[in-house]
């Protein structure tokens, strides 16, 4: 049957419905939409619209004045710096946690004794926020304390300076700073490392228990090492999984601020300095809201250049 209209009814393969029935759906979607449009879409745009004047005083003012924000944050040695510590961290941070997860997801998957027990360990630093994890690392790691005391009294005469060393590797003079790897910035990665392990853990270990037994005895049959089935048969059904961990570990990188500010926050040389706890003294130390703004946008810019291409990509499957 078709579709008819009739006053405040509408027919629809003959079922009687009220207009307004129809519009009770829209009504209470409609709160939500408009709090996302105006505290998500609208201070997005304030904000983009704040980094293009000269608002950095306290008292405001909107004068337009172009890219002059951004021009200074480029060529701001901090900023360079920033940018450098962010890519370091993103690849320790995004490589140690994968692996650390499938480690931990295969000796789970192993049936070993305990397994619940062993769950539970892995996943509970999750439980933690990245403040309690800076201030406990922070101690752990001090170069007085935690496992320097245990390393002087077994003989080691010059222990790592940890998150407090200024080393760069290799050491490239780029811009107006040196590229390279920032020792410093190890000692952070291995924090955040040991909270979201047991996440990727978990997602992996659901990966691992949703890939058929039949098939991995089909490989075996065929004369398959342990190895080969692994390589060929497990990791490529994990693909999706651990395309999905790349984009949220990565998000959670880019925008890092908390575990940085509790643990380490600049350093020395800024050498563990994240464009967000730029952004945070920036804005409400120094009262330059306009340079703030500038970098919560170039911080949106990173984070939307790889969040929508993955949107794009999953979207265009969901439709094939």
């Amino acid at each position: 049957m078709g579709e008819c209209s009739s006053g405040p009814f509408h027919w629809r393969e003959g079922i009687m419905i009220h207009r307004s029935e129809r519009a009770i759906p829209i009504l209470m979607l409609l709160p939500s939409v408009l709090a996302i449009a105006i505290f998500v879409y609208g201070f997005i745009s304030w904000t983009g619209y704040v980094s293009f004047t000269d608002w950095n005083t306290l008292v405001r003012t909107s004068h337009f004045i172009g890219f002059d924000n951004y021009k200074f944050l480029f060529q701001d040695f901090r900023f360079q710096s920033d940018l450098r510590n962010t890519l370091a961290f993103t690849v320790l941070f995004i490589g140690l946690t994968m692996l650390c997860g499938l480690f931990l997801a295969r000796m789970v998957d192993s049936k070993i004794k305990g397994e619940a027990l062993f769950r539970n360990i892995f996943i509970f630093p999750m439980a933690l926020s990245f403040i309690v994890t800076g201030v406990v690392w922070q101690w752990v790691l001090n170069p007085t304390t935690g496992i320097n005391l245990a390393l002087k009294s077994m003989g080691v005469s010059n222990p790592p300076k940890w998150f407090t060393s200024t080393l760069i590797i290799p050491k490239l003079h780029l811009g107006l700073i040196d590229f390279g790897l920032p020792v410093a910035i190890i000692a952070v990665a291995l924090a955040a490392v040991w909270q979201m392990s047991g996440f990727a853990m978990a997602m992996y270990l659901a990966g691992l228990r949703s890939i058929s037994e039949d098939l991995r005895e089909s490989a075996r049959i065929d004369g398959a090492t342990e190895k080969q089935v692994f390589r060929k048969i497990v990791l490529p059904q994990l693909k999706p999984i651990s395309m999905s961990l790349i984009i949220i570990l990565a998000h959670i990188s880019l925008k890092i601020f908390d575990l940085i500010y509790a643990m380490t926050g600049p350093g020395a040389m800024f050498v563990t300095d994240v464009p967000g706890v730029y952004m945070f003294e920036t804005t409400f130390r120094g009262n330059h809201y306009a340079q703030g703004s500038g970098i919560a946008m170039i911080m949106l810019l990173l984070v939307s250049l790889l969040i929508v291409p993955y949107l794009i990509s999953s979207f265009r499957k969901e439709r094939e």
